[in-house]
Parts: structure tokens; sequence; C-alpha cells
């Protein structure tokens, strides 16, 4: 079977030295129960474990979002790594010597720009070190740094540099060491000149923040102004390595902290996040600059599962931590919002009041997303008037009724009677009136349309599946439980049924349970899963085997079950046949009807002879 560049035997010397319980204890706790051992899956949110590891098949498998496969598969989807990578991280854990190269990245391998580009931003950040810690150039840099309270340590770890303010000097250096100009400006290090001849620096006499992927690789920069050159901040463009919409700012060194707290906090800036880091907040990553999208939600979603929202305290932090809610809640997040005070930023405020006490009032004493709205909203109103008052309360009682526990909306209520000195069963009654009007004009429900077990939105969908589901669906589920460990009763059916499995995934699976087995493989589920290297089908796979082989098997049974799946295919043809004899009749050529009609007889026969 095909498996890219890695032949097979070097992925069952990585299976063989890791049992799938210790690869998925490292990030779920796992309890046992029978032969199985059950979590809380690490891909959806859920209140009661619906995710499955099978020591014996060595697979997971959530009933809840439908997530599946072997260890292989696992590492996959938790840590975002390719096939390769998997297989690389596996082979590293185990220190074991595969005895062939697979490289840090296939997909660096497949594409000479890319690995160049990476090679380029690291000389790259290095010279912008080098030029800040140790050349005349960089000591105007170095002492605005120390004096915005960063020590040579924070410098190092963050590997802040200077880029200076001659035009070329970066170009030329990479010209000598022979980096191809026009990739390096296609890649966002340097510009072209109007005229059309040369390149010269994208940044110029700024302090360079490096902006890293998840795995350490610098891939941009972001450059800020020592006076008042515009704009402050400078990104690099999108390149081939860079998207701001999936980029944070400091996720490489914040991941080991996000994944042991299960819980991130997201800064707007660079500094912030650096200042942060000092006063112990280590969990802190950064948009620098743009606004939170759904890609960078999917980037921390496998590591934490509580954001809290600490961006600037001034009118525009404020807006977009307001916008950030409904994204980051409907990614199934617990999500705080810090508050700042007097319009600072998480900069100031450290600088201004100290570590400990940023830590202690802001970080820890983040408010819910329900007070945070309640106080957003009240700043538009003038609360020293009493219409203003009853105005903020019915805004209040809106923003209330959709919170959908009840004793949250006690609890807030409560606290909007007290201040306003109105009665509690009044408050709650006006309450209850705005959620019964809303239910009235809402007759979709909740429209949650797929819930299972969940507390928060699912990471996968999942089609609903019909109680009662049709004999050829089951009957080609159950073969195929049965062929995942039999190598007979697979080669039995590839000649008795082939590829005339209804469902196409079934068909797909059963096709490389032939070729599997074809190549004198012995039955090996943990195996067999890493061969597929494609995710639904490692999923459908994983589902079916937990559905077990027992089931009496015999020549019997299984001629039973593919007596079925050949029986729907013939009842679907004898229908087919029939809308094409009606056609057929219908436009006069009788000749045409008959023939049809003769074949639709000889398929009847054949149906009855089952």
């Amino acid at each position: 079977m095909s498996n890219g560049r890695i032949p097979e035997e070097v992925i069952e010397k990585v299976l063989k030295h890791h049992d799938i319980v210790d690869v998925v204890g490292r990030y779920v706790h796992l309890s046992k129960q029978g032969h199985y051992m059950k979590g809380l899956c690490p891909f959806h949110s859920e209140k009661t474990p619906s995710f499955t590891v099978t020591p014996e098949k060595q697979i997971y498998h959530c009933y809840g979002c439908g997530a599946g496969g072997g260890a292989i598969r696992f590492l996959m989807e938790i840590e975002g790594y390719s096939f390769i990578e998997a297989i690389n991280q596996m082979a590293t854990d185990a220190n074991l010597d595969l005895g062939v190269d697979l490289g840090p990245d296939n997909r660096v391998q497949q594409d000479p720009d890319k690995a160049k580009l990476y090679e380029a931003y690291e000389f790259t950040g290095k010279l912008y070190q080098h030029i800040l810690k140790n050349t005349e150039q960089g000591k105007q840099a170095m002492e605005y740094l120390r004096a915005r309270g960063l020590s040579d340590k924070l410098i190092d770890t963050f590997g802040i540099g200077y880029a200076p303010s001659n035009w070329d000097t970066l170009a030329q250096l990479l010209e000598k060491r022979q980096y191809a100009l026009p990739l390096m400006e296609k890649g966002g290090l340097l510009s072209a000149r109007q005229e059309g001849q040369g390149y010269f620096d994208k940044f110029r006499d700024r302090i360079m923040f490096p902006i890293c992927d998840w795995k350490g690789r610098l891939i941009a920069f972001g450059g800020r102004a020592m006076g008042d050159a515009q704009p402050k901040y400078l990104n690099s463009p999108e390149t081939m390595l860079f998207y701001k919409s999936k980029s944070l700012y400091n996720i490489h060194l914040a991941r080991p902290q996000i994944r042991k707290k299960q819980q991130i906090v997201l800064f707007e800036g660079y500094m912030d996040v650096i200042k942060a880091w000092e006063a112990g907040v280590t969990n802190g990553v950064a948009t620098m600059g743009t606004s939170l999208t759904e890609e960078h939600t999917e980037i921390i979603r496998k590591q934490a599962d509580q954001v809290i929202v600490s961006y600037d305290g001034d009118s525009a932090g404020q807006n977009a931590a307001y916008k950030s809610i409904p994204i980051l809640e409907q990614a199934g997040f617990l999500v705080k919002i810090a508050m700042i005070p007097n319009g600072q930023d998480p900069d100031d405020y450290i600088t201004n009041n100290g570590s400990e006490r940023f830590v202690r009032e802001i970080i820890d004493g983040a408010v819910p997303t329900i007070k945070y709205k309640l106080h957003y909203f009240r700043k538009n109103f003038k609360m020293q008037e009493d219409g203003e008052k009853l105005r903020y309360m019915k805004q209040a009682l809106k923003i209330l009724a959709d919170v959908p526990s009840p004793i949250e909306r006690e609890h807030y209520v409560k606290e909007l009677s007290s201040e306003f000195h109105y009665s509690f069963d009044t408050t709650l009654q006006d309450l209850n009136e705005i959620r019964l009007q809303a239910e009235k004009s809402n007759h979709s429900g909740d429209n949650n349309a797929k819930p299972w077990n969940n507390v928060r939105n699912e990471r996968r969908p999942r089609e609903q599946t019909p109680s009662l589901l049709p004999a050829y669906y089951n009957a080609e589920r159950q073969l195929l439980a049965i062929m995942l460990f039999d190598a007979d009763i697979t080669q039995y059916v590839e000649r008795n049924l082939g590829d005339q499995f209804n469902v196409d995934a079934h068909g797909a699976l059963a096709a490389y349970l032939y070729a599997y087995f074809a190549e004198g493989n012995e039955p090996n589920f943990s195996s067999f899963i890493a061969m597929l290297q494609e995710e639904e089908l490692e999923g459908l796979a994983s589902s079916i085997a937990m559905m077990g082989n027992s089931h009496g098997v015999n020549g019997r049974v299984i001629d039973d079950f593919i007596s079925k799946i050949k029986i729907y295919k013939i009842e679907k043809l004898i229908e087919q046949k029939q809308e094409e004899m009606i056609a057929a009749a219908f436009s006069g050529d009788m000749a045409k009807a008959g023939l049809i009609g003769n074949e639709r007889t000889s398929l009847i026969k054949q149906l009855k002879s089952f």
C-alpha cells in the first residue's frame, strides 16, 4: 500500500513502541471500564465521557463527535501534525533510529521555496538580534527597550532585535549568501524598488519582534517604530509562511503552560504578552493588531478550554473584546474578560501597578461574559437620570434573557434589582416576559440541531443516523467489522462481492482491506488504520472496529451479509429499469421499452434466487 515516502516496516516499528493508552493518556485522563478506557473527548466539549480507547485493538473512538483512529491519527489531530511529523515525533519519543531520513516536515521538502524562506527568516532574526545587542546602530534601540522595562533576559527569551535605518543592510547580506532576492521579496523580507531594479529592506529603524509558528519556526516579524514614524507597528505581509488570521504571537512559548492550565490569555500586542510573561502570565498570546478569527480559535481549541480576553482598556480594545465573545463561545470556550481601568493597556497597568496586582486584580479578577456585557452597554446610558436607568434596565434584562442557566439569570437579576432598588420579583417577572416573547417569535427552538452530550458546540457536527438503519447498511458494517480481523474472510468477500458495497465509504474501506491483506499482512488493526492516512476513513474504521467481530461467524453468516448487500443493489437496478421502461414507452420507442422490460424481468428472477 502507498504511504508516501514511509515504508510500512517503519510505521510498524514506531507503533510497536507506543501503546495507544500511553499516547492518549498524555492528553486525556482515562479510567478503566472493563476492556476499555474512557475519558472526556479532547476534540469536543462534553460533561460525561463518550471517548473510548481500546487497548486490544489500539484504537480510540468518540461516540459524540465521531473522531477515531489509531495513535498516529490521535497525534495528528491533537497536535496538528502532518503524518510524517507524527511518525517523527513518536520515533523521537521512543529514541528510535528508523533507518530512513523522513525529514522534519514533508511539506517543506516538497516546497523548496518554503525551505529557503525558513532559512532566511532564521538568519534575519539572528542578524537583528546581533545588531541590537552588539553594534552602535542598536544602542538607541536597546536603551528604548530597557526604558520600557525589558530586561536582557526578556529580550533574549523573545528574540527581540533591531532593523537598522540603512536601506539595504539585509538585502546585501541575503544576496551575499545567495538567497534569491525575488523570493525574499515574495516572502516579505524585502521590497522591490519602483524602478524595477534592485531591492531594499522591508523593515528599517524598528524594534523587531520575531513571530513564530507553533513549532517555533520564525515566519514573520512585527516592527515597532521608536519615534513618531507611522505606522507605529508594521507587520510582515501575508506570505506562503505567514497568515495573519491563523497566527498568534508567542504560541510556541506559551503552549506548554496553555496545555497545563487548559487556559489561554489573549492580548492585543507584543509588549502586552512580554510584560505579562515577566509578571508570571506565561500562557499569553496576541492577535497582533488583527481581529480575532475562527482560524485563531482553531489553533488554541486543541490546547485549552478557557480563554481570558485581556485587551486594552480604551474604547477600541473594549469593542474588540466584546466582538470576540461570540467567536470564542461558538468555538466552545469558557470565556472571561479582564477589565483594565482608566483606558490602560496591560503593559501600562503592569508598569504602573506592578506584576502581583496585575495577576490578582486583572487576570484572576476577569469577569464572566454576561457581567462584561452588562458593563459594556452601561457606558451608553446616563445613569444619573431615572429615565436612562430604566432604559438600561430594559437593555440589561434583554441580555440576561439569553442566558440559558436559570441560576445564572437569577444571580444577575438579584444584583440589578438590589443596585437600582427594584423588587426582585418584579424584575424577574419582566425578564420572564422577555423570554416568553422571544420563544413565541422563534419557533425553531435553540437552533442546536445536532446536540449530543455537549455543554458547548461540537468540534465535528455529525449526521443524525436514523434509529432504524436499512438491512444492507447494517450488513455492510457487520461484514467490514469481521473483515478487519480476518484475512481469509476478506479474500472471500473480495471474490464474491468485490466493489458492490452500496455506501461509498464502506466500499473504499473494503478496497483498502483487500490491498492490505493481498500484500501478505497479518490482521493488525493498528497497522492497518495507520496505512489509511485519511481522517474520515480512520474514523469510520475505528467506529466499525468498536462493533467487535463476535457474530458467531461462519460461512452462512458471511453469505447472508453478502446477499443483503447484493439484494439492495438489484432492487435499485429494478427500480431504475422500471423508470427507463416507462420513459421509453412514453416517447413511443416500444422496441427499447421491450428490451428494458426483459432486463428488468431478468433482474427480478435474479432477486428471487437469493
